[in-house]
C-alpha cells in the first residue's frame, strides 16, 4: 500500500460534476493498492498518516500532527501510484489491485484513519472509480511518499 500526502492549504474533490467535498489546512492522500496488500498495511499507513508530524511549529519547524493544527484529511484512491513504466511508454498497472480487492482495503484504511483521528468528521474522500476533478493547493510545498512494503 503507497500512500502520497501532500500538505495542503485548501483541497477539494468534485465528484460526477455534483459533489463537491472541500478540506482545508490538512492533508491530501493519494492512496495506492495493490493485490499483496492486507489490513494489517492499511492499519500501519493510517497510523502513519495520522501522526505524520509535518506542519510549522511557532519556531517554523516542522513538528505538529494533523492533529495538532486540528487539519482535514481528502482520502483519494488512486490506482495509478503502482504505474510499472520499464517496457515502452504506456504504463502497466498489472501491481495494482483489482476493484474487488481494492475497495474493500480503501474502505478499512478510511475507517482505520476515522478510528485513530480525533477530528473524523474532517476527514473526506473520493468515490472509488467515479469521475473525479481535484483541486488543492500545496502548502511548502510538503510531499511525503510512504510504503507500507519498504516502512520508511
Amino acid at each position: 500500500m503507497r500512500a502520497v500526502i501532500q500538505r495542503s492549504k485548501s483541497c477539494s474533490i468534485t465528484i460526477n460534476d455534483t459533489d463537491i467535498r472541500p478540506v482545508e489546512d490538512g492533508f491530501f492522500v493519494l492512496l495506492g493498492i495493490e493485490e499483496e496488500d492486507t489490513e494489517e498495511d492499511a492499519e500501519w499507513l493510517a497510523q502513519k498518516v495520522i501522526n505524520m508530524r509535518v506542519f510549522s511549529d511557532e519556531e517554523g519547524k516542522m513538528n505538529l500532527s494533523l492533529a495538532q493544527v486540528e487539519g482535514g484529511i481528502l482520502i483519494v484512491s488512486q490506482f495509478t501510484l503502482f504505474a510499472s513504466t520499464k517496457k515502452g511508454n504506456r504504463p502497466s498497472f498489472i501491481r495494482s489491485a483489482k476493484p474487488d480487492r481494492a475497495i474493500p482495503l480503501y474502505d478499512f484504511f478510511v475507517d482505520e484513519c476515522k478510528k485513530q483521528y480525533e477530528f473524523a468528521d474532517k476527514i473526506k474522500t473520493g468515490e472509488f472509480g467515479a469521475d473525479m476533478k481535484i483541486q488543492f493547493v500545496n502548502d511548502g510545498p510538503v510531499t511525503i511518499i510512504i510504503d507500507s512494503k519498504n516502512k520508511e
